[in-house]
C-alpha cells in the first residue's frame, strides 16, 4: 500500500468547493479530506488556512472547523531554512518576471513547497509545470527544481483509494 502523505495547496480546496465538489453536491469529498487527514495521509500548511479563511465562506468556515488540525505550523526551523533555499531559486530564474517573484514570496506556495521538501510529501496542486512561464511562479516548475512529487486531486484520490458512493 502507498504511504505517501499529500499536502494540499489552496487551489484544491477552492476549486473542489467553488465547482466540482461543492458542499452541496458532493459531501463524501469533504469527508473523505477529514477521514484522511486524521489518518495523516492529507494535511496543508497554515498559511494555505489564512487563504482560505480571507473567504469568510462555507469553505473558510469547514477549514476552521473540520479540517482546523490538519494545517501544520510552517514554524520551524527546517521548515523556515527550506523556504529560504525555495526563495533564493525563484529569485535567480530569469524566466519570471518581478511581479510573479513578488506574487510567490507574498503566498503560501513557497512555504508549500518548502514544507512538502523537508518533511518528504506529495504536493497537490492544480496547477501545471509550465517552462514559458513569466508571470506567475507554478508550484510544480519548483516542485521539480527540488524533487519534490506532485499531482492532482483526482490523483490523490485514486491513490488514497477513496470512492464516493
Amino acid at each position: 500500500m502507498d504511504a505517501t502523505t499529500y499536502i494540499l495547496d489552496a487551489n484544491v480546496f477552492i476549486e473542489a468547493a467553488r465547482r466540482y465538489y461543492a458542499f452541496d453536491i458532493a459531501p463524501p469529498f469533504w469527508e473523505s479530506l477529514v477521514h484522511h487527514a486524521a489518518n495523516g495521509r492529507i494535511q496543508s500548511i497554515d498559511r494555505v488556512k489564512h487563504e482560505l479563511e480571507r473567504g469568510k465562506d462555507e469553505l473558510a468556515t469547514w477549514a476552521t472547523a473540520q479540517f482546523s488540525d490538519a494545517f501544520a505550523s510552517t514554524d520551524e526551523e527546517d521548515v523556515i531554512e527550506s523556504y529560504s533555499e525555495v526563495m533564493t531559486w525563484v529569485q535567480a530564474q530569469d524566466q519570471f518576471s518581478d511581479a510573479a517573484k513578488a506574487d510567490f514570496a507574498t503566498g503560501a506556495d513557497g512555504w508549500l513547497v518548502a514544507y512538502a521538501k523537508c518533511k518528504g510529501l506529495k504536493v497537490v496542486t492544480h496547477e501545471l509545470p509550465a517552462t514559458d512561464a513569466r508571470r506567475k511562479v507554478p508550484i510544480p516548475n519548483v516542485c521539480d527544481a527540488f524533487g519534490v512529487n506532485y499531482g492532482d486531486t483526482f490523483q490523490m484520490l485514486r491513490e488514497l483509494g477513496v470512492r464516493f458512493s
